[in-house]
C-alpha cells in the first residue's frame, strides 16, 4: 500500500484517532438534528401551533454561528481531545430539556441551547490535521467531515423507530433523551481513547485568545468586514422571529439589534487588542499568513454547505410538489442529496490531495453553479429519474466542493486551525440562513438561480486564492522554529 493510502480498516494510530473522531461528530449533528424526523409528534404532544414550529427550527441553529466561532478559539488553546469531550457532555443537556419539555418556551430553550452541539466539527478538524501528513489531509478531512455529517441522515432514519419502539405519546421524549445519554457517554469514551497529537509531537496554540490573529494592518481591515456578515445573519434570523413569525415583539427586536450591534463593536475592540502589537512591529515574512486565504475560503463554504442545508430542508416538499408524490417518497428522494455525504466529500478531499488544491476548487465550484442552474430548469415536465439525478449530480459538486475547502483550511496556520476552521464553518451557516430567508420570498427556481449566482461570485472569489506550497512556520515552546510540509 502506498504511503498516500490510508487503510481504513485499520485502528491503530492515525486511522483510530480518525475513526473516533468522525463518530464523535456524528454523535454532534445525530443529537443537533434529533428534533427533524420527530416534529409532528413533538408538536401534538405539546400543542404547538406552526409558527412555533417554525420558531423551534430557526432557534436549532441560531447559536451554532457564533458557537462555532467561540469552540475554534477554545480548541486552539485547551486542544481538541478537552474541547470535544467538554462539548459533548455539556450539550447532552440541551437534549435532556428538550426531552423533558412540557411547554414551548421549554422547548424552545433546549433547541436553542442544541445550536451550540452543532459546532463540535470545528473541533475535528484541528484533531485530523494533527494526525495526517499534507498529502493525506484533504482525505482524511474529507471522511471525517462526510461520515461524521451523515448523523443528521441517521437522525432521520433511525428515530421515528426508537420512538415507536418506546411507544405512547411520549415515546419522542426517550428518542431524544438518548441521544443525549449517546452524546454524554462517548463524551468519556473520547477523553480516555485519543491525544491531541502524535507522540512526540507539539501542539501549537495561538499567542492570545479572544480574537484571530493577523499578520499585516490589510488582513486587519478584512478580517473586521468578514465579521460582518455573520453578525448580520444573526439579524436576519431575529428579523424571521419578529417579523416573519411574530415570536418576538417590535421592541424585543430592536433590543437585539442593538446588542448586535455592541457586541460587533467589543469584538472589534477585542480584535484590535489582540493584534495591536502587529501594527508597531509586524512579524517577520516566515511567520506572516495571507488573511484573504481565510476570506475565499468563507465564501466557498457559504455556497456549499449553506446551500447544502438550505436545499437539504426543502427539496423534500420540492419534488412533493413538482411532481405531486406522497410525502414519504417525496422524504426519500430528497434524503438521497444529504446520502451522497457518505461519498463526495471524502472524494473532493481525495481528489484534492492527488490534482492539487486549487484546481480541484475550480472545477468543483465550476460544477456548483451548472448544477444549481439545471435545477432550476427542473419542472413537472421533466421524467422523474432525470430530476432525481440532476440533484444527485448537484449534490456531489456541493458536498465535494466543501470536502476540497476543508483541505486547505488546516494549511493555512496551524496555531490558528481551530479559528479558521470556525470561521470558515460559520459562514455555512449564514449561508444557509441566507439561502433559506431567500426561499421564503421566491420560487424554487429562483432559489436555485440565487445559489448558482453566489457558486459564480465564488469562484471568481477562488482566483485570488494561492495555492499552498512549501512550509508554513511555528514556533516551539524554546523559541526555536518548526517547519511543517503543506504541500
Amino acid at each position: 500500500m502506498s504511503s498516500d493510502s490510508l487503510n481504513l480498516f485499520s485502528f491503530r494510530g492515525k486511522i483510530k484517532v480518525l475513526h473516533l473522531t468522525w463518530v464523535a461528530f456524528f454523535i454532534t449533528f445525530f443529537a443537533w438534528f434529533n428534533h427533524a424526523p420527530l416534529l409532528m409528534a413533538i408538536a401534538d404532544s405539546l400543542s404547538l401551533t406552526k409558527d412555533q414550529v417554525k420558531t423551534l427550527l430557526i432557534l436549532n441553529v441560531a447559536l451554532t454561528i457564533p458557537a462555532r466561532i467561540v469552540i475554534g478559539m477554545l480548541t486552539d488553546k485547551y486542544g481538541p481531545r478537552l474541547t470535544y469531550s467538554l462539548l459533548l457532555a455539556v450539550g447532552s443537556v440541551p437534549c435532556f430539556i428538550f426531552a423533558l419539555a412540557d411547554n414551548f418556551a421549554q422547548a424552545a430553550l433546549g433547541r436553542f441551547l442544541l445550536g451550540f452541539i452543532g459546532a463540535g466539527f470545528v473541533v475535528g478538524i484541528r484533531m485530523v490535521s494533527e494526525w495526517f501528513p499534507a498529502r493525506q489531509l484533504g482525505t482524511a478531512e474529507g471522511i471525517y467531515g462526510g461520515w461524521g455529517n451523515f448523523g443528521s441522515a441517521a437522525a432521520a432514519m433511525s428515530l421515528p423507530t426508537i420512538a415507536l419502539l418506546f411507544g405512547g405519546e411520549d415515546g419522542w421524549r426517550y428518542a431524544i433523551g438518548l441521544t443525549g445519554v449517546f452524546a454524554l457517554v462517548y463524551s468519556f469514551i473520547y477523553y480516555a481513547s485519543v491525544t491531541d497529537t502524535p507522540k512526540g509531537s507539539t501542539y501549537f496554540k495561538p499567542k492570545k485568545i479572544g480574537a484571530m490573529e493577523v499578520t499585516s494592518p490589510g488582513d486587519f481591515v478584512l478580517l473586521l468586514i468578514m465579521k460582518v456578515p455573520m453578525y448580520a445573519a444573526l439579524a436576519l434570523l431575529t428579523w424571521k422571529l419578529s417579523a416573519g413569525v411574530g415570536i418576538i415583539s417590535g421592541f424585543w427586536a430592536a433590543v437585539i439589534y442593538s446588542g448586535l450591534v455592541l457586541l460587533y463593536l467589543l469584538d472589534a475592540k477585542k480584535t484590535f487588542s489582540i493584534n495591536r502589537e502587529m501594527f508597531s512591529n509586524p512579524p517577520a515574512p516566515i511567520h506572516r499568513y495571507k488573511f484573504k486565504q481565510v476570506a475565499v475560503l468563507n465564501l466557498l463554504y457559504f455556497a456549499t454547505f449553506g446551500s447544502e442545508l438550505a436545499v437539504v430542508s426543502m427539496l423534500p416538499l420540492f419534488f412533493s410538489e413538482t411532481f405531486t408524490l406522497d410525502p414519504v417518497k417525496a422524504g426519500l428522494l430528497g434524503s438521497a442529496y444529504a446520502f451522497m455525504n457518505l461519498m463526495s466529500r471524502p472524494a473532493g478531499g481525495l481528489i484534492s490531495d492527488r490534482c492539487g488544491r486549487k484546481p480541484t476548487l475550480l472545477i468543483l465550484t465550476a460544477g456548483l453553479a451548472v448544477g444549481y442552474f439545471s435545477m432550476s430548469l427542473i419542472d413537472a415536465q421533466w421524467p422523474l429519474y432525470l430530476a432525481v439525478g440532476a440533484a444527485m449530480a448537484c449534490s456531489f459538486f456541493v458536498q465535494a466542493g466543501e470536502g476540497a475547502v476543508f483541505a486547505v483550511v488546516p494549511l493555512i496556520k496551524r496555531r490558528l486551525t481551530g479559528q479558521i476552521a470556525g470561521m470558515t464553518g460559520a459562514y455555512g451557516n449564514v449561508g444557509a440562513v441566507f439561502y433559506l430567508t431567500v426561499l421564503s420570498m421566491v420560487s424554487y427556481q429562483t432559489f436555485f438561480l440565487v445559489i448558482a449566482a453566489t457558486a459564480v461570485l465564488g469562484f471568481v472569489a477562488l482566483l485570488m486564492l494561492e495555492e499552498p506550497e512549501g512550509q508554513m512556520a511555528e514556533v516551539l515552546p524554546d523559541g526555536s522554529v518548526s517547519l511543517i510540509d503543506v504541500a
